[in-house]
């Protein structure tokens, strides 16, 4: 079909659901993607999809806790004849006999014959080869051999989400390729004759793409990888293409644009030909009313507002939590129920709507919005609140829940 000869919509069936009906509809379609071995450098921020048991005893052996000198508490108030030095990752040569001492540095294996570790600023030298402890008391200084964790225990179960802690215990037993749930890949497609990327100048008629890098941003956030090469022309067969391409490598397809009902929109009706099977297509909701989910052989696909504020809303609410849980993760929506901090109200109230408000002392303002295409709105924001259909205005201090970004 040339671009030139644009089809209606009228045919395509309008399938509008509430909100949360359609977040449920979404994460019902929600698997956790397969398992995968990677290596500790790529595994932060990935679930864990095993229980890890320690290899050996940590420590692995008596090791000195402290620089100083190890020797029998027995002979603390005697000189102490120093026999050897002992460096970490040294072993010792000699056991401590009566009156005997060693040099030892943190880390280091205690040699046999030793029960107490003193530190090195609690001696003095006396004659050539020997110091005394001019301390009062002193602790064993000691890391017993086991006492942090035992071969064979149990140090990580499988669900744990890996940070830093957790890839520090996978090294210490040895387990540099531990299995995670995979991380998801996004295929994100922009559309629309009138945008050129954010290094180009815009023409009359045109402006930036700023929705796809939007959610590159919110894609790498999730932890999930992406693929996006550029921006597709409104034409059924560059859109066809694009998707018989992803369609090979992707997890999930966002489309940016293109799905509401103009003549020139032409994403849900290519989706339909490519073998789509619409969830829904419209949500009663402002801003994100055209939005469109379904499935696509495996890949989960969701046709995104091309208003950028739309667009990130929508991510957050749906798309958000599908990819945590592909990762075998769960999601949780951070929410603060808050008074407003002064008089809102809204000329029009025929749709449920959410509105950006910063907060401020544990107060809540709405911030300067001028509708969907006001992404500027958003770097104000702490978050946003729901405002049910037919509620023009809120009182100061009426408390509401806010949405936090």
């Amino acid at each position: 079909m040339n671009v030139s000869q644009p089809f209606s919509m009228s045919k395509f069936a309008t399938i509008m659901v509430a909100l949360e009906e359609a977040i449920e509809k979404v994460m019902n379609e929600a698997r956790v993607l397969p398992m995968e071995e990677i290596s500790l450098t790529e595994a932060q921020g990935l679930v864990l999809a095993e229980d890890v048991f320690s290899d050996l005893d940590m420590p692995p052996f008596r090791k000195a806790a402290v620089d100083g000198f190890a020797c029998r508490r027995e002979d603390l108030d005697k000189p102490l004849k120093v026999i050897e030095t002992i460096a970490a990752g040294e072993l010792p040569q000699k056991s401590i006999g009566v009156q005997e001492c060693t040099r030892i540095m943190t880390g280091a294996m205690v040699p046999e014959g030793a029960d107490c570790v003193v530190m090195i600023e609690h001696t003095i030298g006396e004659d050539e080869g020997t110091i005394r402890f001019i301390g009062d008391k002193t602790s064993d200084n000691i890391a017993q051999k086991g006492e942090d964790i035992r071969k064979g225990e149990k140090v990580l179960s499988a669900g744990t989400i890996l940070e830093a802690q957790h890839i520090a215990v996978l090294a210490s037993v040895g387990r540099f390729t531990p299995k995670v749930y995979r991380r998801p890949l996004v295929g994100i497609i922009a559309t629309g004759n009138e945008l050129v990327e954010p290094w180009e100048q815009p023409k009359a008629g045109q402006i930036r793409n700023s929705n796809a890098w939007q959610t590159i941003a919110q894609v790498k956030k999730t932890g999930a990888e992406y693929i996006y090469d550029g921006i597709v022309k409104d034409n059924p067969q560059a859109l066809s293409e694009k998707i018989n391409l992803f369609r090979q490598k992707v997890d999930v397809l966002l489309f940016s644009g293109g799905i509401s009902m103009g003549e020139y929109d032409y994403v849900p009706q290519v989706m339909k030909d490519a073998g789509l099977s619409l969830i829904f297509k419209d949500i009663d909701i402002q801003p994100g009313r055209p939005t469109l989910f379904g499935i696509l052989d495996h890949i989960a696909v969701f046709g995104l507002p091309g208003n950028p504020v739309s667009s990130f809303v929508q991510f957050e609410l749906m798309v958000h939590p599908f990819i945590y849980t592909s990762m075998g993760k769960t999601f949780h929506a951070h929410i603060r129920h808050l008074p407003i901090g002064e008089d809102f109200y809204r000329t029009k109230a025929n749709r449920r709507s959410l509105i950006p408000v910063r907060i401020e002392n544990d107060w809540i303002f709405p911030v300067k919005y001028h509708g969907s295409a006001h992404i500027n709105a958003y770097t104000f924001a702490s978050g946003w609140i729901d405002i049910p259909k037919g509620k023009k205005e809120l009182k100061k201090g009426e408390m509401i829940d806010v949405r936090l970004l």
